[in-house]
């Protein structure tokens, strides 16, 4: 059985105007839907962990929890979608197919164009 990846580009148009480079990426983690959270719980230490390993890397710039759901928000400090998934499939959470990310690539603002 083929698993749907959890991995979600997001569909915002945000390449309107002059071509925009991607600096950094908007990762947004949720708990699957229908998940046990005792199941969350368990794996959480060892999650927890890996994100540690990730931050002292240089990967992840930022991380903050996300208010009135479980789930994260990381500012990476990665430019390609697909290695951004592929190092967020790696964590525990993301193994055991208990969490996924949709992934908002982030660039400069683009109207302070206009100043030059």
């Amino acid at each position: 059985m083929k698993r749907s990846s959890p991995f979600q580009l997001s569909t915002w148009s945000h390449n309107r105007g002059p071509f925009q480079p991607t600096t950094r990426i908007l990762a947004i983690g949720t708990v699957n839907p229908g998940v046990d959270l005792a199941a969350v719980r368990a794996i959480l230490p060892t999650e927890v962990r890996e994100t540690v390993k990730l931050y002292l890397d240089g990967k992840i710039d930022q991380w903050y929890s996300l208010q009135g759901r479980a789930g994260v928000a990381f500012i990476l400090n990665v430019t390609d979608p697909a290695a951004a998934n592929e190092m967020l499939e790696k964590l525990p959470l993301g193994q055991a197919h208990l969490m996924s990310f949709e992934l908002i690539p982030l660039g400069p603002l683009n109207p302070l164009r206009q100043l030059q």
